[in-house]
């Protein structure tokens, strides 16, 4: 399923769509999710050209429409199944969850690829095994690469998903210019509690900028600097797809403006979707009143 497609486009998301279940305090509701899914429609609410590459089976690409309708070229090959996580959360504290493999679409192809020019490449997997280190070094080849280092360290075991250091992580870094990893992946990737340090280690692998985020907010290291904003939602109702946000938003943002004003924009942006379930709703007026009232550490 495809849109016509454009010469050359700003950001190009390779990932698989997950069709999800979330569960709060025991209710289950069936969601759509994954890097592709929030990623592209905040992207395509700022305006930017975007394409994203996937894998699903055939009977879930009617729950693509939605990236279709928000403008967004989609390059899906059939796969075997759905990639889907369970996601168990306890209201009381929405900042933990018990995560379950659902299904597992299988890696990509570098032919599943399309011969389409991007400024950045954004691979944002959701389960190791989407994506292989040849096929990052192709991409790499093309040009800038971005990419969510959960889909190198999330391993499926035994029906759960666990987190394993990634093996090749100093061959496969070395080939990575924006990298996006949380508070847990950073501290196994580096064994450093403190950000900032961990931020720098891993600059040290070849990335030009490191994003981190955790609960309160994103720590960005570029250009020898480190920038901090906060998140201050006034729920966390739509906490599922926090991290997909806040690096697709600071990835858009870094197209125009510098390492800083993108930091407290996807702040910003990350903040407004943590209140409602789905993507961001792309309501500009309320990011500008936010960042109105935020101050960049």
């Amino acid at each position: 399923m495809t849109l016509p497609t454009k010469n050359k486009i700003d950001i190009m998301m390779i990932g698989h769509f997950a069709r999800d279940i979330l569960v709060v305090d025991g209710l289950a509701k069936t969601s759509s999710g994954g890097g592709v899914y929030y990623g592209s429609v905040t992207l395509r609410h700022l305006g930017l050209d975007v394409a994203v590459v996937t894998r699903l089976h055939s009977g879930d690409f009617s729950r693509i429409e939605e990236l279709k309708l928000a403008g967004v070229q989609l390059f899906a090959t059939p796969a075997p199944e759905t990639s889907g996580i369970e996601n168990i959360y306890d209201s009381a504290d929405m900042e933990r969850r018990v995560c379950k493999t659902l299904g597992f679409a299988g890696p990509f192809q570098i032919a599943d690829i399309p011969d389409v020019a991007a400024r950045i490449y954004a691979i944002v997997p959701i389960i190791a095994g989407e994506v292989d280190l040849p096929l990052l070094k192709s991409l790499a080849s093309r040009g800038p690469v971005a990419l969510d280092v959960q889909g190198f360290v999330r391993v499926r075991d035994n029906g759960s998903l666990v987190f394993r250091e990634w093996v090749e992580m100093e061959e496969g870094l070395s080939h990575v210019t924006y990298l996006k990893v949380d508070r847990a992946e950073a501290e196994l990737l580096t064994g450093q509690t403190d950000l900032r340090l961990a931020a720098h280690r891993l600059a040290d692998f070849g990335p030009r900028e490191i994003v981190v985020t955790q609960s309160s907010g994103v720590t960005v290291f570029a250009e020898g600097h480190i920038y901090q904003a906060p998140f201050t939602p006034h729920s966390l109702d739509g906490r599922t797809g926090r991290g997909d946000t806040c690096f697709a938003t600071y990835l858009g943002k870094r197209l125009s403006t510098s390492p800083q004003e993108a930091c407290r924009f996807a702040a910003a942006v990350t903040t407004l979707k943590q209140e409602q379930p789905g993507p961001w709703n792309g309501n500009l007026a309320a990011v500008e009143e936010l960042l109105a009232g935020v101050k960049l550490e």
